[in-house]
């Protein structure tokens, strides 16, 4: 799902990619950099993507990792120069969670395989992530072409990348972008639970529940060549989407979700139970003896609703400083304070 951001970007105080571009370094002290492009039948656009990646960071590693294609993607992409690896397990997350267990580098850049987006935009991306010792770069789509979006894709990205923004904070306009830049203390970080295109929902959570440094720019975006097909289905893969935003609640933010869940059920316990205990202060009987039950049984579900979410809060909250002192374990993109190797 996408959608177009019409407002600019804010500068987040970065200072100009041109003072600190990564692409005028030697290789003494150039970082690792790896291009991230997970693939699943891709062999209208792979081949250009890999070259354009290839001559926007020279210095770089493209790998490209195919999940079961069936229409050459591979030997396309090994032949413009990536490196080809296979994930048999089908869904976009289940191969991001192998690139980012495989692939050691400073720098992670991740990007679809259809050709979408903007290659030229991932200099600008990792020179920002370095410069400024972020964790994430997000892209954030802007649409060159009237084909680039549909309509069902603009509303579910609005929807969805709003109410995140609702529930965890409002750090990015486009979080379903599949273009980003990473450190590798968030990758190495990063636990990538998720099986399909819900990954991009997850990467954004874990950066904003551990507060991490991140920015965002915007890049253009296009239609897919011709004779390509989008793997996304609208419906699907939104709902799928819109149950992990929900999982992710109630894992990461327990005591909201389980007090709702109590409020809900005093709430259906008092319309049932008040008109019983009305009824029972007016002539001393309890005739409709199932519903003053089942008020009770609301109420009581209530209270141990809530007591749950009280004892998870601070289960997650152990997990979350486990979480961040793991990650303040990993080496940051500290990439100013390197020093030539003798």
């Amino acid at each position: 799902m996408a959608s177009s951001f019409s407002a600019p970007v804010a500068s987040f105080g970065m200072q100009s990619a041109k003072d600190n571009s990564v692409l005028s370094l030697d290789g003494a002290l150039a970082p690792r950099i790896a291009v991230l492009i997970p693939c699943y039948n891709e062999a209208q656009a792979i081949g250009q993507v890999v070259a354009d990646f290839l001559s926007a960071l020279p210095t770089a590693t493209v790998y490209v990792y195919d999940n079961n294609s069936t229409d050459g993607t591979r030997e396309i992409a090994q032949t413009a120069g990536a490196v080809v690896r296979i994930e048999t397990l089908q869904g976009k997350g289940n191969v991001v969670r192998r690139m980012f267990a495989d692939i050691e580098a400073e720098v992670y850049v991740l990007v679809d395989g259809d050709g979408t987006y903007d290659a030229a935009s991932a200099s600008k991306m990792v020179d920002m992530l370095l410069a400024n010792s972020l964790d994430v770069v997000n892209a954030a789509r802007v649409p060159v072409t009237d084909e680039a979006f549909r309509p069902g894709h603009v509303f579910g990205n609005h929807l969805l990348t709003g109410t995140v923004a609702l529930i965890f904070g409002s750090r990015t306009r486009d979080m379903l972008s599949g273009y980003r830049a990473f450190s590798r203390r968030f990758v190495k970080s990063f636990p990538a639970l998720a099986t399909g295109f819900e990954t991009e929902t997850e990467l954004t959570v874990h950066a904003l529940e551990l507060r991490l440094p991140i920015a965002e720019i915007q890049t253009p975006y296009r239609d897919r060549p011709r004779g390509s097909t989008s793997k996304l289905r609208t419906f699907r893969d939104g709902f799928r989407i819109l149950r992990t935003i929900l999982l992710l609640v109630k894992e990461e933010r327990p005591l909201q979700f389980f007090s709702i869940t109590a409020v809900l059920l005093v709430v259906i316990g008092l319309a049932l139970g008040l008109p019983v205990v009305s009824e029972f202060l007016r002539t001393g009987l309890v005739p409709r003896l199932p519903t003053a039950v089942l008020a009770t049984g609301s109420m009581i579900l209530a209270f141990v609703s809530f007591v749950a979410g009280l004892i998870l809060d601070t289960v997650t909250l152990a997990r979350r400083e486990i979480k961040r002192l793991h990650y303040l374990g990993l080496q940051g993109p500290t990439f100013r304070e390197r020093r030539r190797v003798p």
